[in-house]
């Protein structure tokens, strides 16, 4: 029982030591944490300024032609002459090769002999014709002289409208063969295979030549290509933050490494009216004029789209701009530079570099460094004493 009490008094002892020694230690923490309370921070600063600011995108892309197609014949057959090469200009009609054209005006020759035939049955028919109508007039004739039976002149009748049905059989062969005429000259004609028509073209160029003379090509086989350079097509994505932004007829600036001196103007043509599932873009067309030809399709270019302009904008680095409590703001420093103050704000445009406050108006300096140890009406210290950022006259 005895043992029983005096580990009992033992117990309560080290349980009074260990409260006694948390309370010290607890004590000590708090003086400590005090003390910091009062301990001035070392911070950098910066003047509140008036400056433009600009909502600027950027994009990359690449360079189409703003019209391509393939030239391919609508016919078969050996080809027999080229004349254009890559790289070569291209006016509308221009012919670019021809095929073997011996077999097609073998089918012209041999349709015109089938329709000089035709038109000679055309004519012996009419003349059959007009005999048929001879004789049946006779027969009506005798008939009513009673001279010619009623079977006689039911024969007359009879050839007369035979004769009018071969004629139009003769008329129809005629046209048929005008018919198989045009088909053999227009297939004639395709042996010639030119630029199309087009008033509206820019500055068309040969892009690619796929044969060669002697080839045998069938029916659509591509021949050449040909590319509208006058003006180019820069494509770009946007994300569906910026896609709002965007409207048609937008001016944007194009670079590229091809030319890292110069900027190209454009201006936004087409917006693709849905984002791709996956990547949650929209394609965005962009029409660049180019009278000096130096660009080209395939080209890599960087684009730049204004979406906002603010002139005379209160700005700060953007390095002043914390959070607190949910809270967007930055802390001001008291005309004697000796605490700082949190302000929540209201952002504008703001990039790597600056940040517009659109409210409240404020003027002064904020903290751009140091501002993760502060609170609310913090001391301060300000290393050579610059309160608006900048280093101290000697």
């Amino acid at each position: 029982m005895k043992k029983i009490i005096l580990i009992g008094i033992l117990l309560l002892g080290v349980a009074f030591l260990g409260w006694q020694v948390y309370q010290r230690v607890n004590s000590d923490k708090n003086t400590v944490k005090s003390g910091r309370k009062k301990i001035p921070v070392a911070v950098e600063v910066a003047a509140v300024e008036q400056a433009t600011v600009q909502d600027i995108g950027y994009y990359s892309g690449s360079l189409y032609p703003n019209a391509a197609f393939v030239i391919a014949p609508k016919i078969g057959g050996r080809l027999e002459k080229i004349w254009v090469n890559i790289g070569d200009e291209l006016q509308s009609g221009k012919l670019i090769a021809v095929l073997d054209d011996a077999e097609y005006k073998q089918q012209v020759s041999q349709a015109k002999a089938e329709l000089e035939v035709a038109r000679a049955n055309l004519l012996e028919q009419k003349n059959a014709l007009e005999n048929a109508k001879r004789e049946h007039d006779r027969a009506v004739a005798l008939r009513e002289k009673k001279i010619a039976s009623e079977s006689q002149l039911d024969a007359s009748l009879s050839d007369l409208k035979a004769q009018e049905a071969k004629l139009k059989v003769a008329i129809a062969r005629v046209a048929q063969n005008e018919a198989a005429m045009r088909v053999a000259n227009v297939r004639l004609e395709y042996t010639q295979i030119h630029v199309p028509d087009n008033n509206r073209a820019g500055y068309r160029v040969v892009g690619e030549r796929f044969v060669d003379e002697g080839a045998m090509l069938a029916a659509n086989t591509p021949i050449v290509s040909i590319i509208d350079i006058g003006k180019l097509i820069a494509v770009i994505h946007v994300v569906e933050q910026d896609y709002p932004k965007i409207i048609t007829g937008q001016k944007a600036a194009i670079s590229t490494d091809a030319f890292p001196d110069r900027s190209f103007s454009g201006k936004v043509l087409r917006i693709a009216p849905i984002l791709k599932e996956k990547s949650r873009e929209a394609r965005i067309e962009i029409e660049i004029p180019n009278p000096q030809k130096i660009l080209k399709p395939g080209m890599f270019v960087r684009a730049q789209i204004q979406f906002e302009k603010h002139e005379n904008a209160i700005v700060v680095p953007t390095a002043a701009v914390i959070k607190r409590n949910n809270s967007q703001g930055v802390f001001m420093i008291d005309p004697g530079g000796k605490t700082a103050s949190f302000v929540p704000v209201t952002l504008g445009i703001v990039d790597s570099k600056i940040a517009e406050i659109r409210t409240p108006a404020l003027a002064g300096s904020v903290v751009v460094l140091g501002q993760h140890l502060l609170e609310d009406g913090a001391a301060i210290i300000i290393p050579g004493n610059r309160t608006t950022g900048k280093p101290p006259e000697e």
